[in-house]
């Protein structure tokens, strides 16, 4: 597909990407508006989600910390998104980098329509995308980072990595969408922002203590079934709220939304079966949320039977990188890199290959080519631009605790309690230490 047409196709179909400018509101359609209200609090929900997911993953004396992490996200993003992320991503008047600076504090956003829904729901539904992709990172460097830290270079993150380059892959402004890369819900802005920045944060911070000869197993299987769980509810609003309407192509990507993942789980379960002999409950969760991540690109660009195929080899080639993880040289605590990075580009990869399934795309080598070069932007932007963060954070705040600290888990050390009382076997309730 030729640059012109596909643009006008990204217009039509790429509505949660930003594509159509606010324009003076009329009346919003009431069923399209209430569809996004819905979605912006499943896409909300799925950092608890995510919370539990991740703390499941950890050491039990580190599991707050951990769980911390996402929802400090919350917080941190939300304020920040208010303030300057949303006018750098969708600001009126930017150019191919980076968004105008109309709409700082959200101002000039009532009375506006993004497509057919309140500008403001609009604005509060990408909040949601730029919360989650800052948890995301968390999980390559828990149980040795200080929150602290993680929350400075978040806050950096949030406004000079993610926000731009959000701007490039959704904003009729930005250079990738120009250029025509398809990314329907965040494949290249989240999913391979978040695991590229991932592998350089653990590069960066250096292995836990007694990696790899110590194991690190999971601390609580139920919380990460539960975790993935609400991921999976969750990513229906991501996917097909990313429609910005109650339409065919929501009703597409909510569809490839579970069909893609029911295939990763099969086969992630299949791998782990044929080379261990027994197939695992963390798996099954990991293999499902690589689903997740592989069709998020590709959605509402893919027909269902190419969506299970997206599914299966997303989770075959995440289920090979974790097991080669050891030679990035990188602790990457809950392999963040393999299932969202990897996941990601696969994914992005795909949607490249496979658009031609529902009309979306004409020429498979064209468009394939104009999802690589997606890719290639992404990655360098997110892992140069971390690695300068870091290091700067790095100046100004100790990135990680000391070895004590980390030994003895970093609930205590960094917010003064505990997941579990080590008394009842880990069941009771949260200790706080140095309160009244």
């Amino acid at each position: 597909m030729t640059a012109a047409p596909l643009r006008s196709a990204l217009l039509l179909l790429l509505l949660g990407g930003g594509a159509l400018a606010q324009a003076p509101a009329a009346a919003p359609d009431s069923g399209d508006t209430a569809w996004m209200l819905v979605s912006a609090a499943l896409v909300l929900l799925m950092t608890p989600g995510l919370a539990f997911f991740y703390g499941g993953l950890s050491r039990s004396a580190s599991v707050l910390n951990t769980m911390m992490m996402s929802f400090a996200s919350i917080g941190l993003v939300g304020v920040l998104w208010t303030l300057a992320g949303y006018t750098l991503a969708f600001g009126e008047g930017g150019g191919a980098l980076i968004g105008g600076l109309g709409n700082l504090g959200l101002e000039g956003l009532t009375g506006t329509l993004t497509g057919t829904v309140p500008s403001s729901v609009f604005a509060a539904f990408q909040a949601m995308f730029a919360i989650i992709a800052l948890a995301l990172i968390s999980g390559a460097v828990v149980e040795r980072m200080r929150f602290g830290a993680f929350l400075l270079f978040g806050g950096l993150w949030s406004l000079l990595i993610y926000a731009p380059l959000a701007h490039w892959v959704w904003s009729a402004d930005g250079w990738l969408f120009q250029l025509g890369a398809l990314d329907f819900a965040g494949g290249t802005v989240i999913h391979i922002a978040a695991g590229v920045s991932a592998l350089v944060a653990a590069w960066v911070l250096g292995p836990r203590l007694g990696y790899p000869r110590a194991a690190h197993v999971p601390h609580n299987v139920p919380f990460v079934l539960l975790g993935a769980g609400l991921l999976w509810f969750g990513w229906m609003g991501f996917n097909a709220g990313s429609a910005l309407a109650a339409n065919q192509t929501a009703a597409l990507a909510l569809l490839t939304t579970l069909v893609a993942p029911a295939a990763a789980l099969l086969t992630w379960l299949g791998w782990e079966a044929s080379r261990t002999g027994k197939p695992t409950a963390v798996g099954a969760a990991t293999g499902l949320v690589v689903g997740l991540v592989a069709i998020t690109p590709a959605c509402a660009f893919v027909t269902p039977w190419a969506a299970l195929v997206i599914g299966a080899l997303g989770a075959t080639a995440s289920f090979w990188a974790v097991q080669a993880k050891r030679r990035l040289r990188a602790d990457d605590a809950l392999d963040v890199f393999a299932c969202h990075g990897v996941a990601g580009i696969v994914g992005a990869l795909l949607t490249g290959a496979l658009a031609w399934t529902t009309g979306s795309g004409e020429a498979v080598g064209p468009q394939l080519l104009i999802q690589l070069v997606g890719v290639v932007a992404s990655v360098a932007l997110t892992g140069l631009g971390s690695f300068v963060l870091l290091r700067l954070v790095g100046v100004l705040i100790p990135l990680r605790v000391p070895p004590q600290q980390e030994v003895g888990g970093m609930d205590l050390s960094a917010h003064s309690e505990q997941g579990y009382r080590e008394a009842d076997g880990g069941l009771g309730s949260p200790v706080f230490v140095g309160g009244d």
